[in-house]
């Protein structure tokens, strides 16, 4: 019996360790969320002092994603990740000893959160560059999707779950150190994945032994800057993603819950409801396009999954049923990580090798970029418009910046001269030796 298409990457032992390390880094970071809250309420903290803490991880993030798309480029990434994983472990470590001992404040916590929000900043560009470089490029749609899926189901249920339980039996430093155990794991699983050179060529012209190190970053940032602006099914993608970002963000996470209390009547478990049906969908979503082969159309596919997958979203302003809500999140959720399974395996088989760090930076930079600003502008708007008009935009306004820019960048054109669908379902798994390591992700845009 052949092996499913959304399971053959398990297949190739190297990808298993990568993968194992990246399931025990997010059921930490799942505990890490739900243990930092209640950590605070036991330091006798409260909203200002989450706030505090999460802006700190906030902060750290947006200096290091440039950054950190530069250094994957230029250091293996292998070695990247495990420093992340160890640095992680040693620095949620102390706060949780700091917690058990009692000797634990609230700005330890926002120290950590922004190590930790650094460490992220340096760990989502070295993971994307080194995954082309543990499996085939026919394989790389259903790892993606199997990460998807993996992400909503152990981020937002299985950690989470795990971290009120052991508040529940012990305390919030009891779920801080066995966030710090699963970073010690992570770390242990990425020392068993083989190291792998560095793909694609690199030209240094103009990079004497005099060059300052740090010189040379920033040009590599710039680099990244220049290959996307002139690169355009890439540049109009992210400009949709950062608008869509910008639009759907705030209301879904700040602008919900009011809906839930205000109009539905509703309670906190049932904005875990809605939660969890937009996880769920993203699941489902997830493992629905890995299974599949990609798309002949692949860039219109993708931009039109978050096009139309935000028109749900219109229903929070014209419901006042709670399990309509669900449904509606649920479609979100599983356009939404449609979209960025395809999206991820885009750019690990059309961005050039020496680029892909890099460009996978950006594409972390916008995300982070652009939330903040929504959440701050949900608010104010729902109370200007009103909650109706607030989430039709949101729903309706995607749909034709998405349509703008799949024209205006010239899509359809671009994915017929570039195809990306491999038919043949009977690839071998590489095994994981340098010398069987995929040297080129795709063709140069």
């Amino acid at each position: 019996m052949s092996t499913p298409r959304a399971l053959r990457p398990l297949r190739n032992p190297a990808y298993r360790w990568l993968a194992a390390a990246l399931v025990a880094s997010m059921i930490g970071a799942g505990i890490w969320m739900v243990a930092l809250v209640w950590q605070i309420v036991a330091v006798g903290g409260g909203a200002a002092e989450l706030s505090l803490v999460a802006g700190a991880s906030a902060v750290g993030m947006l200096l290091t994603t440039l950054l950190g798309g530069a250094l994957a480029d230029r250091i293996p990434q292998r070695r990247i990740l495990l420093v992340v994983e160890v640095v992680r472990a040693a620095s949620v470590g102390v706060v949780a000893l700091l917690s058990l001992t009692g000797g634990l404040a609230a700005w330890q916590l926002a120290a950590v959160a922004f190590v930790g929000g650094v460490m992220a900043g340096l760990y989502y560009p070295a993971y994307s560059a080194l995954l082309p470089s543990v499996l085939p490029e026919d394989q790389l749609l259903a790892a993606n999707g199997f990460e998807g899926m993996a992400r909503p189901i152990l981020m937002q249920a299985g950690g989470p779950a795990l971290a009120s339980a052991l508040i529940a039996i012990s305390s919030p430093g009891a779920a801080l150190a066995v966030a710090a155990l699963t970073g010690v794991v992570a770390a242990v699983c990425i020392l068993k994945v083989p190291e792998t050179p560095l793909r694609g060529e690199r030209t240094e012209a103009g990079d004497g032994p005099t060059r300052h190190a740090a010189v040379a970053l920033l040009v590599d940032v710039r680099e990244g800057f220049t290959y996307m602006v002139r690169t355009p099914w890439l540049f109009g993608t992210l400009v949709f993603a950062s608008l869509l970002i910008l639009l759907i963000m705030g209301p879904f996470e700040v602008l919900v819950p009011f809906v839930i209390k205000d109009v539905a009547g509703g309670g906190p478990e049932d904005h875990a409801l809605i939660l969890a049906a937009f996880g769920i969908g993203g699941a489902v979503g997830s493992m629905a396009v890995a299974s599949l082969r990609l798309p002949k159309r692949y860039l219109t596919v993708m931009n039109l999954l978050w096009a139309f997958g935000c028109l749900p979203l219109a229903v929070f302003g014209m419901t006042d049923q709670i399990w309509i809500m669900a449904i509606a999140a649920f479609l979100v959720g599983a356009a939404f990580n449609g979209g960025v399974v395809i999206w991820g395996t885009l750019l690990q088989r059309r961005v050039p090798p020496a680029m892909l760090g890099r460009v996978s930076s950006l594409d972390f930079f916008v995300s982070l970029a652009f939330m903040p600003v929504s959440m701050a502008f949900a608010g104010p708007a729902g109370e200007a418009l009103g909650l109706t008009t607030v989430f039709l935009i949101a729903g309706a306004a995607p749909l034709v910046i998405g349509i703008v820019a799949i024209i205006a960048a010239r899509m359809t054109r671009d994915e017929i001269a570039h195809p990306l669908d491999m038919s043949d379902e009977s690839t071998e798994v590489a095994e994981p030796s340098r010398s069987s390591a995929p040297e080129l992700a795709a063709s140069v845009a």
